[in-house]
């Protein structure tokens, strides 16, 4: 199936395309959210890969497997380009007079969806304290699941390259996530009590009273 289907895309089959999107998806949307830690981003993410998708079309092999690994590529493509511009985007915002506003919070959005709410917020946390390149390997080869080999085809990428990112992301990203929870685990410190504020606040009461 992939084989034809493959053709076919390349081909700009309008049916293909739809066959596309309902074979992956999910897959896409998965992805776009591991990268951007947000459900709306992911939306537009996901959108914007088809969109691209059939205008890279004709850069499809007609001979090879899945195409998973390669939207994939695509989606992570997209997902650069739109954090670069919801970067400029809260640039612009910041040079503005701040007013009220709401800003989403990922922990909170996930408690419903998840058992560990505590960990995964913790770990989203952690991500953002990892290379670009290290969170999209780890989004591409363990939340994806794509092997070394897809993995590097759909980041254009040479196995072993894949391999050493991957190994390091995943130590940065325990290191980071324990550090978080450890941080977050601690209890606030107890406000301490100067020595002497205690005589002067007796004296002002009872001098109120005189």
């Amino acid at each position: 199936m992939d084989t034809t289907l493959r053709s076919r895309v390349r081909s700009g089959d309008p049916d293909a395309f739809g066959e596309l999107f309902d074979a992956y998806h999910h897959a896409v949307y998965n992805h776009a959210f591991r990268l951007t830690g947000d459900w709306s981003a992911a939306e537009d993410v996901m959108a914007l890969t088809f969109l691209e998708a059939w205008r890279l079309r004709a850069r499809v092999d007609p001979d090879g497997g899945s195409l998973r690994p390669w939207l994939l590529g695509v989606a992570t493509n997209t997902a650069r380009n739109t954090n670069r511009t919801a970067r400029r985007h809260r640039a612009v915002l910041g040079r503005m007079p701040r007013g009220e506003t709401t800003v989403p919070d990922f922990a909170e959005d996930s408690a419903g969806r998840v058992d560990d709410a505590v960990r995964l917020a913790a770990i989203q946390r952690s991500l953002r304290g990892l290379r670009r390149q290290e969170r999209e390997v780890l989004a591409l080869c363990v939340w994806s699941g794509l092997g070394y080999a897809e993995a590097a085809e759909a980041l254009g990428l040479p196995v072993g390259t894949v391999r050493s990112r991957l190994s390091r992301a995943r130590a940065k990203l325990r290191r980071l996530t324990e550090e978080t929870l450890r941080r977050d685990r601690e209890p606030a410190a107890a406000p301490r009590q100067v020595e002497g504020d205690r005589a002067p606040a007796v004296r002002s009461t009872q001098e109120a009273h005189r």
